[in-house]
């Protein structure tokens, strides 16, 4: 269904190639709810390396931020490493790791425990690498900070932790932010992160099990997926002539519509800074891509780079066979985060 430049109404086009087109606004925070399965801390307890990965059972690290077991042990080494299974309660998969060291601050230490104005567990780099359900690389986020604060920072609510979105690749390039506590959104299904020792086989991680939570990625992009908007209408348009959907002629349900967006992000094959859209073959949109009507998940035919342009979509889908005659609410997503919804008309 996606056409060649040429065989696309001129004031289409313009819409793609006219930087002086006005796009929807919207807020600047998109919000990532990332599930985690089988989430394992592994303390480096031991400083004899021969012993690392080798015992296959359970074996729970004996590091506390207690002054008992916390033996001046300041600086202690853990990686974190877990399964991505959901992203916003849809399919995915990834990989979330960790690598850090403790503090176990305290205003109030025992003997043995450092003595802070605050208190913190760990201090942790981690990476999110998301990856559609079927294993297609979509980029990664990168945090930085404290696990375990009291009281969290003010703000968007952090919860437990006190993270810096610090960057990102992919279709996360250039993305900043904040997280939030890693317990929300499964109530009793949550289950606590592990703390396990280095000694334990990190090849044993989801036969032995871990931690179930969800991490909240609290995300300010570089750009958002934006439908564009021309002579005050939505520049989606009839598939078929590619004539505006208008209320001379509006919409009817179960019909294929083409839509015209900017920031869907990395397209296959990948183009090098500043190189436009080819035409032969399609740049394919390589996010994970929704369009929903009135809330509701459209199919989506195709997704290309709109040929010439540096950033520039044609969206293909079908309008739902029960959208209701009206007015309906048109939202394009990629990469788990939204712009803002248009309207049209539905007869």
């Amino acid at each position: 269904m996606i056409p060649r430049a040429e065989s696309v109404t001129v004031a289409v086009g313009l819409i793609l190639m006219n930087s002086t087109c006005s796009f929807g606004q919207s807020s600047s925070v998109a919000t990532l709810r990332v599930e985690l399965q089988n989430l394992v801390y592994y303390v480096i307890d031991t400083p004899d390396f021969s012993k690392f990965g080798t015992n296959a059972n359970l074996t729970p690290s004996d590091f506390r931020c207690t002054g008992p077991s916390f033996g001046g042990n300041l600086g202690n080494r853990l990686m974190g490493i877990g399964d991505i299974v959901a992203v916003n309660g849809q399919p995915a998969r990834g990989t979330y790791t960790a690598s850090g060291f403790s503090l176990c601050l305290s205003p109030d230490p025992t003997p043995g425990q450092p003595i802070a104005a605050t208190t913190a567990g760990p201090a942790l780099q981690e990476t999110y690498d998301l990856q559609q359900s079927d294993g297609t690389p979509v980029g990664s986020i990168m945090t930085n900070g404290l696990r375990g604060v009291a009281p969290s920072p003010p703000g968007l609510p952090a919860g437990n932790q006190n993270f810096a979105i610090v960057g990102g690749t992919g279709a996360f390039l250039g993305v900043r932010g904040q997280t939030s506590n890693a317990m929300q959104g499964l109530g009793s299904a949550a289950v606590d992160p592990r703390s396990a020792s280095i000694t334990e086989d990190p090849a044993n991680r989801r036969t032995n099990g871990g931690g179930h939570v969800v991490v909240t990625l609290y995300v300010i992009p570089q750009s958002r997926p934006e439908i564009a908007v021309t002579a005050g209408a939505a520049a989606i348009t009839h598939a078929d002539d590619f004539s505006l959907v208008n209320a001379a002629r509006p919409a009817v349900a179960g019909e294929v519509l083409s839509l015209f967006a900017t920031g869907l992000g990395p397209t296959r094959p990948g183009l090098r800074p500043g190189q436009p859209f080819p035409s032969d073959p399609p740049a394919v949109v390589n996010s994970p891509l929704d369009v929903t009507v009135n809330g509701k998940s459209a199919e989506v035919v195709a997704a290309v780079g709109y040929p010439g342009s540096l950033d520039g979509y044609q969206v293909d889908f079908r309008l739902p066979p029960d959208t209701a005659k009206g007015t309906a609410s048109i939202q394009a997503s990629a990469a788990w985060i939204s712009g803002a919804p248009v309207s049209i008309p539905v007869q």
